[in-house]
């Protein structure tokens, strides 16, 4: 008995291969820059006897962006948009929001563009070497991290969070090991000197600052930052 397929049943299934991918790639351009994970690639792919195999397939073919083990982003190539490595470090590891040197640097309030994308959380701190650069995580407390962060919308496409310029500082000053300032003129001369901060590039909320004072954790350093902001209101 011949269980191979006829010539006619290989066509069939050619035909239905070819629409089925037709159809993961108008899902994956509809995705655009939003990260996918595998649970998701496999809900896509449901049709496909071998999803894993087609995954592997499609990221050998740079269809699909491997970011680390079980998370991906369609190619530029297919949807036709840059990717936003912010909206990824939401989704690398989380929960998280972009701040630090990389929120100030996106707010204009330091000269510096940073190479790493650097970003809060409040697990463990944590680093990721990925193919789309290095991300960064640096631990805070859990009761100061729910503060001053926001959605940065893009074009009403999607949305990720990012830290107030407020917090971005605050956040530096709670996560940098070793920092102490002795004085509301030490903190200028941190801000200003070390790093070469704009202070009139923004409207400042102290009212930021204040909640992150009363979360009592480096309270003191907190209130020489507020001194300083406050003449900039």
């Amino acid at each position: 008995m011949n269980f191979l397929p006829t010539n006619s049943e290989f066509f069939r299934l050619s035909v239905q291969n070819f629409y089925i991918m037709l159809m993961f790639h108008a899902i994956l351009d509809n995705c655009g820059v939003v990260p996918l994970r595998t649970a998701n690639l496999y809900t896509m792919l449901a049709k496909y006897n071998s999803p894993k195999d087609k995954i592997a397939y499609m990221e050998k073919k740079k269809e699909i962006i491997r970011i680390k083990k079980g998370l991906y982003v369609s190619s530029p190539a297919i949807h036709k948009q840059l990717l936003s490595r912010e909206l990824i470090a939401n989704h690398l590891y989380g929960p998280s929001y972009v701040s630090l040197e990389t929120a100030l640097s996106f707010y204009g309030i330091i000269p510096e563009r940073t190479e790493t994308m650097r970003s809060i959380t409040f697990k463990r701190s944590k680093k990721f070497k990925t193919s789309l650069g290095l991300f960064e995580y640096q631990s805070i407390p859990s009761k100061i991290y729910p503060i001053g962060f926001r959605q940065e919308f893009v074009q009403d496409n999607y949305a990720y969070l990012i830290a107030t310029p407020e917090k971005a500082l605050c956040d530096l000053l709670l996560a940098t090991a070793n920092l102490k300032f002795s004085s509301k003129k030490s903190m200028l001369n941190f801000l200003e000197q070390d790093l070469r901060v704009d202070l009139s590039a923004v409207k400042w909320d102290i009212g930021i600052i204040q909640e992150c004072i009363d979360a009592g954790k480096k309270s003191r350093d907190l209130i020489y930052l507020k001194e300083v902001l406050n003449e900039w209101i």
